[in-house]
């Protein structure tokens, strides 16, 4: 809580198609930001094509990846409104995103500036991706699962056999 006694809440929200370990570590160190930190599934992209794993099975892959980590202060909600409306029904003031290249930061900025205009009362933070994970993006990790690459390290166990699983049958 801050000096004036108010929990600090930060959201992270994403597709989570599939959730990946960069997904986790941004999450995982937002969760030493904030007094609590709500990650957000996207319900229904508008501008990606159809999801490869419902909401609900996204939302159980993060759910399970953050007991194990022990992340006591997270929680995982999906939502299908308006960003920063979502941001309000969960008492967050904070938007937080991780950032991997130039290209994210161009798409994040933005995003950001539709926000501020919705919400200016609504801030956006941005954690930087560790080394290890900063070429990681979930659309990469389907398609290295489509054609048979090894996605180990880069999700989730569960989340690897899932994909492959998921990949196999289409």
């Amino acid at each position: 809580m801050n000096s004036e006694g108010i929990e600090r809440v930060g959201v992270c929200p994403g597709s989570y198609d599939p959730v990946t370990n960069g997904h986790l570590d941004i999450i995982g160190r937002a969760s030493r930001v904030f007094d609590r930190v709500v990650v957000g599934v996207v319900g229904q992209s508008i501008r990606k094509s159809e999801s490869l794993f419902t909401p609900d099975e996204r939302r159980g892959f993060l759910e399970r990846a953050i007991a194990d980590a022990g992340l006591e202060n997270v929680e995982v909600k999906i939502f299908t409104n308006l960003l920063v409306e979502f941001v309000r029904e969960c008492g967050g003031t904070t938007i937080v995103k991780g950032l991997r290249a130039i290209s994210d930061f161009e798409y994040e900025f933005e995003m950001n500036q539709l926000n501020r205009k919705a919400a200016p009362d609504i801030e956006s933070v941005y954690i930087f991706a560790s080394a290890e994970y900063s070429f990681i993006r979930s659309t990469g990790v389907r398609e290295l699962a489509t054609f048979g690459g090894d996605i180990t390290g880069l999700v989730p166990d569960e989340v690897a056999t899932a994909l492959s699983e998921r990949v196999q049958r289409s």
